[in-house]
């Protein structure tokens, strides 16, 4: 993605055709519109069709657009980067996945009839299309010197909730038109826009008190005029709509202002101690009034991140024409205010008001899928205590497990557990290297598993979790499950002989690393996992279709998946092993770490039945 520019011809000719297909129709119609070029009919009308975001995407796009006013001024009155900007987000809409605009005030400079008028009929290029929108009316849109009580105004002829009362997104408003709230979905589940006057009244902080009652469960983004006056400070109107709103009602984690400028930032902890982000978003005082400047706040709940863009789609649209010399700086900005990440644990940080129930744990015969070999699981014991005598294998095949100490250490139970794990529990273990020390699991002699050889396809599965003092010098290479016995007793071997046949370890990465001896090779046969985060659960498989094996983390593959053939796994009749790896046939590192469910199966499983699922 390009970030700075040139002043050559090159460059307008780029900007018009790159940026990711970022204009396609909007360059023309922007184009148009602003060199005042008559548009064709096809071109003016919306493009036909409802408005359909994606809902259960789990990335979408806010888009946001701060004062217009110098663009809706008297006779001045230059609608054409407002549509631009509009018609925009209609062409990007489902490529962005744009889910709702919301409008921070100051629509026009002097709040006049016939400038309402003007931008009420460019926001009809939405109207049309049925795209959820929310606007505010700002200190130029009303008498300043009022409050949300001020009565009849041409803004709310123009932008009052008989404008919206149609639309899908439209939750309700005030009795006195001037405070809105809006619902939309987006990645599965109910947001809110939250729409305030410029000055809230008594009542208006009633009401918007009653909204938020009567949404207990929806995250908040409030929208108002002014709020946030520069970077980490609020004005003082602002600071009182935090006092007396923000701060106590947790569902608030993001609040979006206009009014002042430049753009800054500030982050608050409110009363239950979580982050809210307040972002004045202004570009007013930029070339052209600020050209109805737009920004983007991706939402990405998987990577846990708000990327957010601020783009001029109406210079964007000027481009292939040839920019002058200020329309170049202001194409897109660049500055840290105005293009930031903004990291957020979405369930973490919604959870005190939308808590996210655990996952209950599901019956062992839920996990015995038909070829299911051995399958350990260590719940249904008080965490702390040593894990003695013989741990079952619920499988019914009879590959139980018996405790093997080196040294003075226990092996324990913990209730701790992979969230999506289908038992509440885990083991402890407390391996170290030199003096090698620790406790682990074999299974008994004589047990089935000892002398599988998995010819027609294996799916090994594992939870693991390594603890923060996790240190490669002490830890690394424990094996998490694996088989005992040399390679070098399979038959002649080109690598080294002293290798166990098979084994699931954690390398110095620390990461997953699997390496096995198939049947008929001389050698083992190697899958690399990337490595894996301290203090946090992690699912691996390890599938084998009769043919070729791969590994996943958390369901999916990994890079370093070999094309080798790999047919089964080389047995000398000898234990499995869970948390114990040897060398050269004698024990030679413990697990430092959790380990939970443990499920062997002998054919190959698609990643929907894994134990996650």
């Amino acid at each position: 993605m390009c970030t700075s520019h040139d002043h050559s011809q090159g460059e307008a000719a780029q900007a018009g055709a790159g940026r990711r297909s970022f204009l396609r129709a909007t360059a023309l119609l922007g184009a148009a519109a602003t060199a005042g070029v008559a548009l064709p009919a096809a071109a003016e009308a919306a493009p036909a069709g409802t408005w359909r975001p994606d809902t259960d995407s789990r990335r979408f796009t806010l888009a946001v657009m701060p004062d217009t006013q110098y663009l809706f001024d008297g006779p001045s009155i230059n609608p054409a980067p407002v549509e631009a900007s509009l018609r925009y987000l209609l062409e990007r809409g489902r490529d962005e996945n744009i889910v709702f605009l919301s409008h921070l005030g100051d629509l026009t400079q002097n709040g006049a009839q016939e400038e309402f008028d003007a931008i009420g009929k460019a926001f009809g290029i939405l109207d049309r299309r049925g795209v959820g929108y929310s606007v505010l009316a700002g200190n130029h849109d009303v008498r300043s010197s009022t409050d949300d009580q001020r009565g009849p105004t041409p803004y709310l002829d123009a932008f009052g909730p008989q404008r919206f009362g149609h639309r899908p997104t439209f939750g309700g408003s005030s009795p006195d038109g001037y405070n809105t709230y809006h619902l939309f979905r987006a990645a599965g589940r109910e947001w809110m826009v939250l729409a305030l006057d410029w000055r809230l009244s008594a009542q208006g902080y009633a009401w918007a008190k009653d909204v938020l009652a009567r949404h207990p469960r929806t995250p908040v983004v409030l929208t108002t005029h002014e709020l946030v006056v520069e970077d980490d400070s609020l004005s003082a109107y602002g600071q009182q709509l935090w006092d007396g709103l923000i701060e106590e009602h947790d569902q608030i984690f993001l609040t979006l202002n206009g009014h002042y400028w430049p753009a800054g930032r500030a982050v608050r902890k409110n009363a239950a101690g979580n982050e809210v982000h307040l972002h004045l978003t202004n570009y007013q005082n930029r070339y052209f009034g600020g050209a109805a400047m737009i920004r983007l706040y991706r939402f990405d709940l998987d990577r846990g991140v708000i990327d957010v863009e601020t783009v001029s789609p109406w210079i964007l649209g000027r481009a292939a024409g040839g920019l002058n010399e200020l329309e170049r700086q202001e194409i897109e900005l660049s500055g840290d205010a105005d293009r930031f990440s903004v990291g957020i644990d979405f369930a973490g940080r919604f959870s005190r008001f939308d808590p996210v129930p655990a996952r209950p744990a599901r019956p062992a015969s839920k996990m015995l899928v038909p070829g299911t070999m051995a399958y350990w699981r260590f719940d249904g014991h008080d965490s702390g205590t040593a894990v003695t005598g013989t741990v079952r294998d619920l499988s019914g095949h009879g590959n139980d497990l018996t405790v093997v100490t080196v040294g003075e250490s226990a092996l324990t139970w913990s209730a701790d557990h992979h969230p999506d794990q289908p038992g509440h529990g885990s083991l402890e273990f407390q391996g170290y290297k030199s003096p090698l020390r620790g406790a682990y699991l074999r299974t008994v002699d004589g047990a089935p598993l000892n002398s599988a050889t998995f010819r027609s396809g294996y799916t090994i599965e594992v939870f693991y979790r390594l603890p923060a003092d996790w240190d490669a010098a002490h830890h690394a290479w424990s094996g998490l499950v694996g088989r005992s016995g040399r390679n070098g007793s399979a038959g002649p071997v080109t690598d080294d002989p002293d290798e166990p046949l098979a084994t699931l370890s954690v390398s110095d990465g620390p990461g997953p690393q699997w390496a096995a001896r198939p049947l008929g090779r001389q050698q083992l046969a190697t899958n690399w996992g990337d490595e894996t985060a301290r203090e946090q659960w992690w699912h691996l498989a390890v599938v084998n279709d009769g043919r070729h094996t791969t590994m996943y983390v958390q369901g999916c593959p990994v890079a370093r998946n070999p094309h080798a053939p790999a047919v089964g796994i080389a047995t000398a009749g000898l234990p499995w092993l869970l948390g114990g790896y040897e060398y050269a046939g004698k024990i030679d590192q413990i697990l430092h770490g959790r380990l939970g469910d443990v499920r062997i199966v002998s054919r190959a499983l698609p990643v929907t039945s894994f134990m996650t699922h």
